[in-house]
């Protein structure tokens, strides 16, 4: 009788110490996968944008952007779709509206005085910025690119010199053809390298693999 109710208690310990093991087991599954969830969403999310401009005098020169948040690796949409499929959205409650077919990325922006002008929430207008209709001004965009549903900038590295982009600003569409692309290091300072006597657009954004990198493209309008 001794012997049963002593394999009995010694079976119930197992359980325990089963249940007990099975129970840890679960609980650091459960919170190895958050920390990685919480690591993405902070890699996401960034201080608002404090950007100030200096002008050049030369006819190719360099613009100036300073304290630039490092754009980190983000994504927009599946890598596969590149054809114009986008949802029912109402653009005319946006500033302008950036498109570029070939990655299939139509996005729109709001003014710079906006809440939602914040690369945490869409592509950014940044401040310093002239319209498509100020002659030989710069628009300036940027946005984050990866893996995280913000990552409107996420294809960019898909484009060539030569390929098209179009903005649609106060009814009209402004068509501009890529000029120049080359990377500069994340240190809080943008070197926009562009014509002065041309009416550019600049888009920034993260470089692909790359954890020190921002790739800059300039286009020209048409």
């Amino acid at each position: 009788m001794r012997m049963l109710n002593r394999w009995k208690i010694n079976n119930k310990m197992k359980k325990s110490h089963l249940l007990l093991f099975g129970s840890l087991l679960i609980f650091l599954g459960i919170s190895i996968l958050s920390f990685n969830y919480f690591m993405k969403m902070r890699d996401a999310i960034f201080s608002e944008m404090k950007i100030a401009m200096m002008e050049g005098d030369s006819k190719l020169d360099e613009e100036i952007v300073n304290n630039i948040p490092e754009v980190n690796n983000l994504m927009a949409q599946p890598e596969e779709t590149t054809a114009n499929v986008y949802k029912e959205i109402d653009y005319s409650k946006y500033f302008g509206v950036l498109e570029i077919p070939k990655i299939g990325l139509k996005r729109g922006f709001y003014n710079i005085d906006s809440k939602y002008n914040n690369i945490q929430y869409n592509v950014t207008l940044v401040k310093g910025s002239t319209m498509p209709d100020v002659i030989n001004g710069n628009l300036i965009l940027m946005a984050h690119s990866g893996d995280a549903y913000i990552s409107y900038f996420a294809y960019l590295y898909k484009l060539v010199i030569g390929d098209y982009a179009y903005i649609t600003y106060n009814g009209q569409k402004y068509t501009y053809q890529i000029k120049n692309i080359y990377n500069v290091a994340k240190n809080g300072i943008v070197s926009i390298r562009r014509n002065y006597d041309k009416t550019s657009l600049t888009l920034i954004t993260c470089t692909k693999n790359s954890d020190s990198l921002q790739t800059v493209y300039i286009a020209e309008l048409v």
